[in-house]
């Protein structure tokens, strides 16, 4: 039986007389990277903005963990692992790599203002949120890069520290919006190659918008495809790329 970890049910988002979303149900495997397609104007960056609170539906549900959170916040999702990335990483530009992912780290004691002057209390854990930042950074393959300054880094090089900076959040779901948008077919495949060795090694879920097909389907385990607010196929990436009603979708455009 497949491990569900998100799931919606008949969700609905209107922007005036416009369904963005008209009647999505998705399903989201635990530890599997899906990959949601479709022309521009779909829904699908509506879709990962309504999962993740950004938006709230006008109708419908969303289960995570067999829980309800359709009407949860942002930072309500996000203490529950659901992270949600933008096509444009906003980086710390004067702190470097390494300060990065210390900042992205969650409960770190020392950064409460009661517990600061207690140094007894947070040193150890402050040890430990280093080490794990230094772990993601090797398995990233940024480690030489620990000590630059983010301004300094190449394109591909802030997409892979957005991602380290996702893992440091302790994230179970991640949506991601055109992780590959601006970056060379080279350093694209690497960077999903990151990926998919976190979905393999961690068990992490990841949810990718894209429109880089070219790329993405080869590191996709299932695909959605999305037209007008409604899923048009489903199933297996390359098999959904080649089904006629997603073809004449983008033609269509």
């Amino acid at each position: 039986m497949e491990d569900i970890i998100l799931r919606t049910k008949n969700l609905k988002k209107y922007f005036g007389g416009l369904a963005a979303l008209d009647g999505v149900d998705i399903e989201f495997q635990r530890g599997k990277l899906t990959l949601i397609i479709g022309p521009n104007g779909s829904g699908k960056t509506t879709l990962i903005n309504t999962i993740s609170g950004i938006y709230t539906p006008d109708e419908g549900k969303i289960y995570y963990e067999n829980v309800d959170i359709t009407y949860l916040q942002p930072h309500e999702k996000f203490k529950l692992g659901i992270v949600r990335t933008f096509q444009i990483p906003k980086p710390f530009i004067k702190l470097t790599v390494l300060e990065n992912l210390l900042a992205a780290a969650r409960d770190n004691p020392g950064e409460h203002f009661l517990y600061a002057p207690l140094k007894g209390i947070w040193k150890y854990k402050e040890e430990e949120i280093y080490k794990a930042a230094i772990n993601v950074l090797e398995n990233l393959n940024l480690i030489k890069l620990k000590d630059q300054e983010a301004y300094k880094l190449s394109g591909g090089q802030i997409k892979l520290l957005e991602v380290g900076r996702v893992l440091m959040c302790n994230a179970k779901l991640v949506l991601m919006d055109e992780p590959a948008a601006g970056i060379s077919p080279t350093l694209a495949h690497d960077l999903f190659g990151q990926l998919k060795k976190l979905v393999n090694n961690l068990g992490i879920t990841i949810v990718i918008v894209e429109h880089r097909l070219d790329i993405a389907l080869d590191y996709a385990d299932y695909a959605y495809a999305m037209f007008n607010g409604k899923v048009i196929s489903e199933g297996n990436p390359k098999e959904v790329i080649n089904d006629p009603k997603v073809i004449e979708s983008y033609i269509g455009k």
